[in-house]
C-alpha cells in the first residue's frame, strides 16, 4: 500500500512539474525590446502568446535594450541571468552589423553569453542574423557562420535568421519586405513581427522541450 501511494505521489509530482510555467529570458537589442511598437506587439509578447497557444506554458522576460551590441549583451549577461531563469533566448548582432564590427568580435561576445548560461545550467536558443551583401562576401560568410558554429559548440538550439518570416513572405524582394517593416527599414512592424515569430516558434518550442526533458 505504501509503495502504491509513493508511486501515485511521484506521478502527481511529475505531472505538476511538467505543467509548471517556465521562465525564459529574452536577451537582445531593439528587436527584443520592441522598438517603435505597441507594448503588446513586440517580439517578446507575440512569441509568448504563440508559445502558450501551442501548449508551452511559458512566461517570457524582456531583457532587450535598444542599441545594444553583442558586447553590451555580454556585459550584462551575468546580471541578466542572476535570477536563474529556466531558459534563455539570445538575439544580438544587428547593431554589430550596422556598425560593421568585426565578426570575430561578435562571435567572442556571444560565446561569453552562451558560456555564462552553460555555467548556470540554463538551456539556450540562439537566433541568428544575416549580414547584408554590401560588406563584401568574406564579411558575410564570416558573420553568417557565427551562429551555427556557436550553437554547435555550446549545444544551443539554433534559429538561423531573425527575419526568416519576413524573408520567406517577401520572397527575397526588398520592396515586398518593406510592407512588413517600420519606416526606418530596420525594425519590423507588428505584421512583420508576427511573421518572424511564426518562423521562430518551432525552435522556441524545441527549447521548451529541451528544458522540460
Amino acid at each position: 500500500m505504501h509503495k502504491i501511494l509513493a508511486l501515485l505521489s511521484l506521478l502527481l509530482f511529475s505531472s505538476s512539474a511538467w505543467a509548471e510555467t517556465l521562465r525564459i529570458t529574452v536577451l537582445g537589442d531593439s528587436l527584443v525590446q520592441g522598438y517603435g511598437l505597441p507594448q503588446d506587439q513586440g517580439l517578446v509578447p507575440q512569441l509568448e502568446r504563440w508559445l502558450n497557444g501551442n501548449g508551452a506554458e511559458v512566461r517570457l522576460q524582456n531583457a532587450g535594450v535598444s542599441g545594444d551590441t553583442t558586447a553590451g549583451g555580454a556585459e550584462r549577461a551575468e546580471w541578466t541571468l542572476s535570477d536563474n531563469p529556466d531558459g534563455l533566448i539570445v538575439l544580438l548582432g544587428g547593431n554589430d552589423l550596422l556598425r560593421g564590427l568585426a565578426p570575430e568580435q561578435a562571435r567572442a561576445n556571444l560565446a561569453l553569453i552562451l558560456q555564462e548560461a552553460g555555467t548556470l545550467g540554463i538551456e539556450t536558443l540562439l537566433i541568428g542574423m544575416k549580414a547584408p551583401g554590401n560588406y563584401g562576401p568574406e564579411y558575410k560568410t564570416a558573420f553568417d557562420a557565427i551562429y551555427p558554429g556557436l550553437a554547435a559548440e555550446f549545444g544551443a538550439v539554433l534559429h538561423p535568421d531573425a527575419f526568416a518570416g519576413v524573408a520567406a513572405k517577401a520572397g527575397g524582394d526588398p520592396a515586398a519586405a518593406q510592407v512588413y517593416m517600420q519606416d526606418d527599414g530596420i525594425h519590423p512592424n507588428p505584421d512583420g513581427v508576427a511573421l518572424n515569430v511564426a518562423a521562430l516558434g518551432p525552435a522556441a518550442l524545441q527549447l521548451v522541450k529541451t528544458i522540460r526533458q
